[in-house]
């Protein structure tokens, strides 16, 4: 048997074998709080299954990952579990055209964030529990079929200590000691899920009448821990919980199917959020401790969002496997912008995808792991990675295409017609064109060929020729293609002309809506139109591509981009030069140069807040590197000038105050924020709360201003589990070979920390100011990280392997040995020559850019 992995073939396999009718699920989570002999390793778990299968007689199989297995029933028959079960499969033979299976086994609690895990509070010592599964996590804590297709009905118990709640998807009751949970409805292994602990609990109601004169009233719910009730605005999470449920049941005309709805905020969380219907799990750190920006405030209202669509996108309806995945996280991360713009008070949504979200895929879908949108999918490892840019923004980008190209209407009629038709089932790529066909009208194999069978990035470029007179006589798009990935698509585009007024602003006097198919398409309907000062290809964002400018265009915005007055335009431009930057056409200082000229401007802050990222970035990588102290003091000196005009107060404030940080290197920057802690300094109206003192903190630290005894000092006044995590990332930032030594041994030969920790103490370890001390870690790097993958869970080797790359080390040799591991691993886990083989492409990205900026005239 291959171990913990399951190909697709073998799931196909089973499925075309049997069929699932229920399950009974029994979990005995009483261990969790300890028996005062130690931290408990193991919690009971007693599993029923009842199962169809075609051919009475064969084989097939059930997963579990488990220390032991107390017993293994099949139809009345005891097995021998040291004969059938092998860590990670449950042999079973002889099977009848119906079957029982009972399986008593003893499952691990997880400290990795994978499976049933748990974390102590060290504020308090309170134990809390929670599930997480995707995409084949169930197994660690129930015997099960666990693949997608294979949906059934769950029935959970839960034994649980005195005065602990416990939720599941359906609704529960406790009596005589027990847990007792609502059957759910037929949903796939990775949705279940189990919530259990002392948490805060906060309620409300839902209730919508529809238009036949049902009434449907839906239970909400929203839970955290009890050291973050304090901080713990349930109103405002119940709010979009209810403008969402109202939008969703305007335009999907389903009924929310799965009873309750709650909403739990977990500790020491891998993911942003997980669907699982009646009970979605959120990240913690979506409950602000501190003074925090709207942008902040609109990332969880998306992310809310993006959950409650997965009601119908995902749990209602199902991918058939993993290479489907699209059909589930293209289209929540779609709907998360498209309710929020449509719903609530974030109507700027649309903006920080085109900005924010967008930039993900444009960064995945140029690494050379890109694949198509519905993926090549070989397994469980495969789809571990496949949780990426392409899937998720890429994929909500060529959906927001479709809209352009079919029409709303048509595009909401089909996914009505989908739900209605394949209720509680699961689909392919084809089940979906088939109904978009139907409301469009329109032949959808082609546009799923070009947009979601092929792999790579267009790039659109505008060609302007001007008459004598000074007007438009011919504007046409060019489209090109990646050798790689030579698939020229059909986009529905938007070109718009701009131009300077009298009063110095940049605003747009044309627009129009084109289709380019081909290499070049000439946009007759601009022609005699007065010469621009900027042409904008793919105004409004319709489509998904890389924008590049004419000469004339990108002069304007060298000069002129502040003067930019729509929003989702600027943000736009912005997005495109950041492209420029990274595809080593725009030397990074000139980048770093118009966030310096221009960010002050930025009215968006979610835009802000990404040009500060983008900025730091170019200056840590793109950047030539003897130009990269000057740059960064060019940066602070620029971000303290913003950090004091700024309104007193603001969010913007806020978002100058944390860049200042991240980019302050000098003596004199260093100590301003040392006395903005100890409070002999002040900026007026900022407001240095827990949140910013940490982040004060860092820069301090790496730079050996702030030592082991201020960071253990700052910890006592923030004796919690977030103080915990942020003084792990500071104490591995320290400049020291000893802190570098200890972090590496703590994340790379131990397996002590949890997730969350791990996490931090990578964070702190990897610091731009610090190449020289991290160097030798390079060699260590590629020495270890084989057994690393081998050894340690699928989350913990994803972030050693991505987080501890020696990208700082960017030098043509870093990139030789880089090579050198590929070469001689060939028969390495694909997975993880996949995250190599993105590392390195991110090196050698750096190296081009860095050659490109070295190239420049520095102002």
């Amino acid at each position: 048997m291959p171990g913990e992995n399951l190909s697709r073939d073998e799931a196909r396999e089973r499925a075309a074998l049997l069929s699932v009718d229920g399950y009974d699920v029994s979990l005995d989570l009483r261990s969790a709080v300890g028996d005062g002999d130690g931290e408990p390793r193991t919690f009971r778990s007693v599993t029923t299954i009842r199962f169809r299968c075609n051919e009475p007689g064969a084989s097939s199989f059930a997963d579990l990952i488990a220390p032991s297995v107390t017993s293994v029933s099949l139809n009345g028959r005891d097995l021998d579990p040291g004969q059938v079960f092998d860590g990670a499969r449950i042999l079973l033979e002889e099977l009848a055209a119906e079957n029982e299976l009972v399986v008593d086994a003893n499952c691990a609690y997880s400290r990795t964030g994978e499976g049933l895990h748990r974390f102590v509070d060290p504020e308090d010592g309170e134990v809390y529990l929670y599930t997480q599964y995707e995409p084949a996590d169930s197994r660690r804590v129930f015997a099960n079929f666990e693949q997608p297709d294979l949906k059934a009905p769950y029935r959970f118990e839960v034994r649980a200590p005195e005065g602990w709640t416990v939720w599941s998807n359906g609704a529960g009751e406790r009596a005589d000691g027990v847990w007792r949970f609502a059957e759910t409805k037929p949903i796939s292994t990775y949705i279940t899920c189990v919530v259990a602990g002392p948490y805060h609990y906060v309620t409300d109601s839902y209730t919508r009448t529809f238009e036949d004169g049902t009434k449907l009233e839906i239970p909400l719910g929203a839970l955290c821990r009890k050291g973050l009730a304090p901080y713990f605005d349930a109103d405002d999470v119940f709010l979009i919980t209810k403008q969402g449920l109202d939008f969703f049941h305007d335009h999907f005309d389903h009924p929310y199917p799965f009873g309750k709805y709650d909403q739990a905020f977990v500790p020491e969380y891998n993911l942003g959020a997980m669907e699982n219907p009646g009970l979605v799990t959120f990240r913690e750190e979506y409950i602000f401790r501190g003074k925090v920006t709207q942008a902040s405030y609109e990332a969880r209202a998306n992310v809310v969002l993006h959950e409650m669509a997965h009601m119908w996108f995902g749990d209602l309806v199902t991918m058939e496997w993993w290479d489907d995945l699209w059909l589930k996280e293209s289209f929540a991360d779609f709907m998360g912008s498209f309710a929020n713009v449509g719903a609530t008070r974030f109507t700027g949504a649309w903006i920080t995808f085109a900005n924010r979200r967008k930039a993900w895929a444009y960064r995945a879908d140029q690494l050379p792991s890109t694949h198509p949108i519905t993926a090549d999918i070989r397994d469980l490892e495969d789809a571990k990675l496949n949780f990426d840019g392409i899937t998720y923004a890429k994929g909500a980008s060529v959906l927001k295409q479709l809209v352009a190209y079919v029409g709303q209407d048509a595009f909401l009629e089909g996914a009505r017609r989908y739900f209605k038709r394949h209720a509680y089932g699961n689909t392919r790529l084809g089940d979906l064109l088939s109904v978009l066909g139907e409301t469009s009208g329109r032949d959808m194999s082609a546009w799923a060929r070009s947009w979601l069978q092929t792999a790579g990035v267009n790039s659109l470029t505008p060609q302007v020729l001007l008459d004598p007179a000074g007007r438009v006589a011919e504007l046409a798009v060019v489209q090109e293609a990646p050798e790689s990935h030579p698939e020229e698509r059909p986009h529905r585009v938007a070109v718009g002309l701009y131009r300077r007024t009298p009063e110095g602003a940049l605003e747009r006097y044309a627009r129009v809506e084109t289709d380019v198919e081909g290499p070049r398409a000439v946009v007759s309907d601009l022609a005699g139109a007065e010469a621009p000062d900027l042409v904008l290809v793919n105004d409004d964002d319709l489509t998904y591509c890389k924008i590049r400018f004419d000469d004339t265009s990108l002069a304007t915005l060298k000069e002129h981009l502040g003067a930019l007055t729509d929003p989702l335009a600027r943000a736009l431009c912005w997005s495109a030069l950041w492209n420029m930057t990274r595809d080593a056409l725009l030397p990074a200082r000139d980048f770093v140069s118009l966030v310096l000229r221009f960010g002050g401007r930025e009215s968006d802050i979610g835009v802000l807040q990404m040009l500060h990222a983008w900025a730091d970035s170019a200056l840590v990588h793109y950047a030539a590197p003897e130009w990269r102290r000057a740059g960064a003091e060019l940066l602070a000196q620029g971000a303290l000038r913003e950090l004091r005009a700024a309104e007193p107060g603001s969010e913007h404030q806020l978002a100058w105050a944390r860049f200042f940080a991240t980019v302050a290197v000098v003596e004199p920057d260093l100590k301003l924020l040392t006395e903005l802690l100890d409070g002999t300094s002040a900026i007026d109206g900022l407001d240095v709360d827990q949140e910013l003192r940490w982040a004060f903190l860092e820069p301090l630290a790496a730079h050996g201003a702030a030592d082991e005894s201020a960071l253990a000092a700052e910890l006592a006044r923030d004796d919690t589990a977030s103080g915990k995590r942020h003084q792990v990332r500071c104490l591995a930032a320290r400049p020291s070979a000893a802190v570098k030594a200890q972090a590496w041994a703590q994340v790379v030969e131990s397996d002590a920390l949890s997730n969350a920790l791990v996490e931090a103490t990578i964070a702190g370890f990897d610091q731009p100011s610090q190449r020289e001390l991290t160097a030798p870690y390079a060699e260590k790097y590629f020495a270890a990280i084989e057994r690393v993958w081998r050894e340690r869970s699928i989350q913990i080797g994803m972030d050693v392997v991505r987080g501890l790359f020696p990208a700082l080390q960017d030098r043509p040799e870093t990139l030789a040995a880089t090579d050198a591991w590929l070469q001689a691993h060939p028969d390495a886990a694909p997975a993880l020559r996949r995250l190599v083989l993105e590392a390195r492409d991110d090196l050698a990205r750096a190296l081009r850019a860095q050659a490109c900026d070295a190239t420049a005239v520095d102002d």
